[in-house]
C-alpha cells in the first residue's frame, strides 16, 4: 500500500560526496590544528551530517536555505540549537578560508541566547564528610589497596581540580615525590602546570606502592587505565556512603568545588583559570558563584575608603 508517510518515517537523504569530503577535511583540521577531542569531533560530525542530508548540498547552501534549516530546528532546545548553529558557522568559515566558496552564508543561522547553567556545588561540609568517610576506610586494618586508590583519586579531583579524563589517564610516574606540581596536556592540546598538595602526593605514593612497577598507568584497570565511567561510579558510590545524595556528586562537581572553594579563599581568577586549563576567562567565571553577601563584606573590609571617616553633613 502506498501512502504519505510521516516525516519521521522517511529515509534520510544520502550524504553527498562533496559534502562528505569537506566535512572530513574540516574535522581533520579541528583535530590537527586545535586538538579537538574525539567526543567533540563526533558531535560536530553528527550536526554537519544531519544538516547536509536535510539541505542535500550543505557546502553550497544559500542564506535562504539556512533560514529554512533554522525553521526545521524550531523544536530544539536553545542549547541544542546554539550548538548546531555554532558548528555550521565554523564549517562555513572554514570553507571560505579554504577558498571553497567566496561568501559565508552563516549569518542566516539562528543565534539563540543561551545561559550556561551554574554547575552543581558541594559545600565545605559536604567535602569534609566525604574525606572523613575515606579516612574511616583507611583506618581499617589491614588497609584495602582499593581504599588507597580511592584516597588518591579524591585528593587529585578535589585537591587539584583535574578533569576526569586527565585523572584516569595519568601515567604511572606523572607525579614525582619531590615535585609539588605536574604538567598536563589537557583540552585542545594546551599544557598547564597543576599544583599538587602534600596530602595528594602522600596519597598517590601510598597507592603507587600497590601498582606494578612496569605498568603504564597510575590508575590501571585490566589492559588499560581506569575508565571515566568507572570513576563516575566510584565517586557516586562514596557519596552515597557518606550520606550525600549521589545525584549531587560527580568528578566534575568535585572539580567545580576545587575552583569555587579556592576562589572563596581568595584565589586570583587568572590563577584559577591557569590551574583549570580554561582557554577563556569567561569559562572560569562560570565556576565562580560567590554569594552577594560575601561580595558586600569584601567591599566593606577591603575598599580603600573604608578607613576614612564619613563626611559630616
Amino acid at each position: 500500500m502506498t501512502g504519505a508517510a510521516g516525516a519521521g518515517d522517511a529515509e534520510p537523504a544520502p550524504l553527498g560526496k562533496r559534502d562528505a569530503i569537506l566535512i572530513d577535511r574540516y574535522l581533520a583540521m579541528l583535530a590537527a590544528e586545535r586538538g579537538a577531542p574525539r567526543n567533540t569531533l563526533l558531535a560536530y560530525r553528527g550536526d554537519l551530517t544531519d544538516a547536509a542530508r536535510h539541505l542535500r548540498d550543505l557546502a553550497g547552501a544559500t542564506q535562504a536555505m539556512l533560514g529554512e534549516l533554522g525553521l526545521a530546528w524550531a523544536e530544539l532546545s536553545p542549547a541544542s540549537l546554539a550548538r548546531k548553529s555554532s558548528t555550521l558557522r565554523g564549517f562555513f568559515a572554514f570553507l571560505k578560508a579554504e577558498s571553497v566558496r567566496e561568501d559565508n552564508p552563516s549569518a542566516a543561522l539562528p543565534r539563540p541566547g543561551v545561559r550556561r547553567p551554574l554547575p552543581k556545588i558541594l559545600s565545605h561540609g559536604d567535602v569534609d564528610v566525604i574525606f572523613a568517610t575515606i579516612a574511616a576506610r583507611l583506618r581499617q586494618a589491614p588497609v584495602n589497596p582499593l581504599d588507597l586508590r580511592l584516597a588518591a583519586l579524591f585528593e587529585l579531583l578535589y585537591g587539584s581540580g583535574l578533569r576526569a579524563t586527565e585523572l584516569v589517564s595519568l601515567p604511572l610516574r606523572a607525579l614525582a615525590s619531590d615535585r609539588p606540581f605536574l604538567i598536563l596536556r589537557g583540552k585542545g592540546g594546551r599544557e598547564r602546570l597543576v599544583p599538587i598538595s602534600d596530602r595528594a602526593r602522600a596519597a598517590v605514593a601510598a597507592w603507587r606502592a600497590h601498582v606494578p612497577a612496569d605498568g603504564l598507568w597510575l590508575f590501571p584497570s585490566g589492559k588499560a587505565h581506569l575508565s571515566r565511567v568507572r570513576l563516575f561510579q566510584i565517586v557516586r558510590e562514596l557519596a552515597g556512603e557518606a550520606g550525600i545524595d549521589p545525584q549531587r556528586v560527580s568528578p566534575h562537581v568535585l572539580r567545580h568545588a576545587f575552583a569555587s572553594h579556592l576562589l572563596e579563599g581568595g584565589a586570583d581568577l587568572r590563577a584559577l583559570q591557569a590551574m583549570l586549563g580554561h582557554a577563556d576567562i569567561a569559562t572560569t567565571q562560570i565556576y565562580t558563584h560567590v554569594d552577594a553577601a560575601r561580595l558586600v563584606a569584601l567591599v566593606n573590609a577591603r575598599h580603600p575608603l573604608v578607613d576614612l571617616a564619613p563626611r559630616s553633613s
